[in-house]
């Protein structure tokens, strides 16, 4: 049994042995060119070896994995306990002799580094970086020993614990291995990326550089050089004014001291010693294969490194097929759905989609880089994204203005415009309610032959009619009358706030006009919600029901049963599976088809049936509507009387009634056919489950839930094969844990940097968070910063602060005074309903839900588009 390795008998292959860290030393020491100070690892096994002597340990470990992440009192309590054991435990004498004699053949009178190691630590998903301690300048072999165990305990500081619980890794998991290392007395030392640690580039090289050891840097203490370089050359510095450093003690350990003043603010660097780190650094970065965060140590002349792991917090670039430069933009923001997604529902959109999609980080993006390549389109696609999403209208801009990425096309070779461009420069149809009548009717029917002919498939020939019914779906998504309705109202919509302004003096005079339009299956939802309170409020014992399991994940069925047993509940059952049987296919994340349905999990309603039934009295759905429509025709009404008193005043008041007419025809149809592609995905998900029951009791898959796990295709394989890799769907759902800590960028380049778009305004009021006006009026109140619809806790007045809103959100918006999310444009599904209740509402608002805290008073001008804090 192996108890210490030296660096030279370690690769990276070895995490489970020496963790992460020492892995990586010991790949680097292989590495030419790379100088990494001497040492050796003590190894897991004599981790095992030693804790295997405490065996109330092992009951203290099962009660932490019980731990929720937030519970940091219960943490807190119990990983101290659990340190404090690790570290009196006594070192077994055969793992002491093996420690002892490492340290001997390195030389017993030296300095080194004692640093923690962890299984889980410096890896591809997960860094932990800091979670566990680091030691330096530890002089002789009772001192290393004494700081092997510290860094054993540290495996179990609050920090680190907290981690592995946020991040998904089991307590007894992760084990600890420990780096003794050479003492590097460094000039200077810091740290070095391969990609720019603020925009994500991975063609610039950043380094951090102060006099003295890099513990300075690491911890915080001074300010760093900063030094950029891009394709060999040095694009930006910045000197800092550095006042202490920190160097090794002559008793052991380190100490801080003040740099003379004439020194501090000298280079700590020289352009010569930039690009030689600069050029280890993508040595480094080329031999493990992705972009790393880099420890250095500049002795002398010499450049050391003491150690590399990957940067598991940038996003990854989408895999094109050549090596062009490219550029993609966020089908999350665009869709109000900035979460990972699983590999099911990934390949379904895609099949859905008829956009260049490309997924990378659980998330889907658009490759536009035809069409910013070519005259045709480059103007309309910037335009048409950045009406839509200013932030991602800048972003694409900024692309643009570099000159160099995107080099256009001659106009002979240029892509032509997509359908939707088309539409939007089609002719305006006339308002007739039956074009929009016939729409619905043609989606029904096909979604009615979809449920008829499913019912019966299973195996391959089922996953082969799924596939076949995609073509189906964009036919109906896609017909050219569908998006001509859209465009028509959105280019009506724009014409009135255009045309308003300049006659009238008014802004965004449409949203007044749209409350109330008819057909919004979406806003219908919402008001449909109230009346189903209208029939639960009566029944004092159902609503206690619906209190007791508010918090509980129930089937249908047990929801709707439990219902049977008091007075009321079988009116109660019937208006909630009235509800269900419309609208039961939608729930938040609705585009990812892996999402759990309402009709799956019901009880996420009932927090929201439940504040209706509270905040609101009888026959306010239908209340609610007529008001927002006799709004609305008043607002018609005193438009066109003020219009046909200017000059000119019949024509204008003509063409002004006209295109009011088309809004209110077209606008509610707006949400319609995601509304239909979600019943649809839904079918294909019950299918889809009935065939992973039916592998699961054949023993092939653990779990129905696992074929989210797969792509559409791999899943079909399986179904042919009757085999499939669990280790796949392992490694699957290891991944998606990871891509749930990362935030999507609304634009991402090949070079993997991730804009995020600024708004380009001068008119805001101090400290005013900056966003886009999409629904009319000011309004202040109470911030709700909501993250999850199921906890939700709103009152009439109060504002909605949350990162997106999709279609599984309007049913709060019946409480709500005014909207505020970070996500958003003027036709997404937040800003639709928002003008349809006639909420002010300003989505856009970078950091939103943290800026804004939850309870504070806050003013949202929905017509100028930003927010204060009050």
């Amino acid at each position: 049994m192996a108890y210490v390795l030296s660096f030279g008998e370690i690769d990276r292959t070895q995490v489970a042995m020496v963790g992460g860290k020492g892995a990586n030393l010991g790949e680097l020491s292989r590495v030419d060119g790379v100088e990494v100070p001497d040492g050796f690892c003590v190894t897991t096994e004599a981790f095992a070896r030693t804790v295997a002597g405490g065996p109330s340990i092992e009951a203290r470990l099962d009660e932490l994995s019980r731990l929720e992440p937030d519970d940091q009192g219960a943490i807190g309590v119990l990983s101290a306990e659990i340190r404090c054991a690790v570290e009196e435990l006594a070192i077994p004498e055969e793992v002491a002799a093996a420690i002892v004699g490492a340290h001997a053949r390195l030389g017993a009178d030296g300095a080194y580094a004692v640093r923690s190691s962890a299984t889980a630590e410096d890896l591809p998903t997960a860094s932990f970086a800091g979670q566990q301690d680091t030691y330096l300048n530890v002089v002789g072999p009772a001192a290393i020993l004494e700081h092997v165990s510290r860094c054993w305990g540290s495996l179990f500081t609050e920090r680190a614990v907290t981690y592995r619980l946020r991040n998904g890794f089991g307590q007894k998991m992760i084990r600890m291995a420990v780096v003794v290392q050479r003492m590097v007395f460094p000039r200077a030392a810091g740290i070095l990326v391969t990609a720019d640690p603020v925009t994500s580039d991975r063609t610039v090289v950043s380094i951090d550089a102060g006099f003295g050891l890099g513990e300075a840097l690491v911890s915080g203490l001074v300010n760093a050089d900063v030094y950029r370089v891009r394709d060999g050359s040095i694009t930006g510095r910045t000197i800092a004014t550095k006042k202490l450093l920190v160097e090794p003690a002559p008793a052991g350990g380190t100490r801080t001291r003040e740099i003379a003043v004439a020194r501090r603010d000298e280079p700590v660097l020289s352009d010569a010693e930039v690009l030689r780190l600069a050029r280890l650094g993508r040595r480094i970065e080329a031999h493990f294969g992705s972009p790393q965060d880099i420890e250095w140590c500049l002795d002398g002349e010499d450049l050391r490194i003491v150690q590399s792991r990957p940067i598991t917090t940038l996003f990854p670039i989408p895999v094109a097929a050549d090596g062009r430069n490219r550029v993609y933009v966020s089908v999350g923001h665009q869709q109000m759905m900035t979460d990972a997604m699983k590999p099911l529902g990934i390949s379904l959109w895609q099949l859905t989609s008829r956009a260049p999609m490309r997924a990378a980080g659980g998330r889907l993006f658009v490759d536009v880089t035809e069409m910013l390549s070519s005259p045709k389109t480059r103007t309309a696609v910037v335009e048409g994204l950045g009406t839509s999403d200013p932030l991602m209208g800048d972003a694409l801009r900024t692309v643009l203005d570099r000159g160099d990425f995107i080099a256009p096309v001659p106009e002979e070779d240029s892509v032509s415009a997509p359908a939707a461009l088309a539409a939007s420069a089609a002719a305006p149809l006339d308002a007739d309610p039956a074009i929009v009548t016939e729409l619905i009717a043609d989606s029904e029917a096909s979604l009615a032959a979809l449920k008829r002919d499913i019912r019966t498939l299973s195996g391959t020939a089922l996953l082969d009619f799924i596939q076949a019914d995609i073509q189906e779906l964009q036919r109906v998504l896609f017909t050219p009358r569908s998006l001509q309705v859209i465009t028509t109202a959105m280019n009506a919509s724009a014409w009135l706030n255009d045309h308003l302004r300049e006659w009238l003096g008014e802004k965004n005079s449409a949203d007044a006009l749209t409350q109330s339009v008819p057909g919004n299956v979406t806003s219908e939802m919402g008001l449909a919600l109230l009346d189903v309170a209208d029939v639960l409020r009566p029944h004092p014992e159902v609503v206690a029901y619906l209190r007791r399991i508010e918090r509980e994940r129930l089937t249908r069925n047990e929801f709707l049963d439990g219902l049977a047993e008091y007075p009321g509940g079988s009116e109660a059952r019937a208006a909630i599976e009235g509800f269900l049987d419309r609208y039961g296919m939608r729930c938040a994340g609705e585009i990812d088809i892996t999402r759990p349905r309402w009709s799956e999990d019901p009880a996420t309603l009932v927090p929201t049936i439940l504040g209706n039934i509270a905040n609101f009295g009888p026959g306010a759905g239908k209340q609610r509507f007529e008001n927002g429509l006799r709004d609305a025709e008043r607002k018609r009404a005193e438009v066109l009387e003020r219009l046909r008193a200017l000059p000119g005043g019949a024509a204008k008041a003509e063409e002004t009634a006209h295109m009011i007419d088309r809004v209110r025809t077209f606008s509610g149809y707006r949400e319609y056919p995601k509304y239909g592609m979600v019943s649809r995905y839904f079918s294909y998900k019950q299918a889809m489950l009935d065939e992973a029951e039916r592998l699961v009791r054949a023993g092939i898959l653990d779990e129905p839930d696992d074929i989210f796990y797969l792509r559409f295709d791999e899943l079909r394989e399986v179904v042919r094969t009757q085999r499939a890799s669990a280790e796949l769907i392992a490694e699957r759902k290891a991944a998606f844990r990871s891509y749930q800590a990362l935030t999507a960028p609304r634009v991402l380049t090949s070079g993997g940097q991730a804009l995020g778009g600024r708004y380009q305004r001068s008119d805001l009021p101090a400290d005013a968070l900056p966003g886009m006006a999409v629904s009319a009026g000011t309004i202040e109140g109470r911030a709700r910063v909501v993250s999850d619809i199921g906890e939700a806790d709103l009152e009439p007045g109060d504002i909605l602060v949350t990162a997106y809103t999709d279609p599984s959100w309007t049913p709060l918006f019946v409480a709500i005074a005014g909207l505020v999310t970070e996500v958003g444009g003027l036709m997404t599904h937040g800003a639709v309903i928002a003008r349809e209740y006639g909420l002010p509402a300003v989505v856009g608002v970078e950091h939103a839900t943290t800026l804004i805290r939850d309870g504070q008073r806050i003013r949202v001008d929905g017509t100028d588009g930003y927010v204060e804090i009050l």
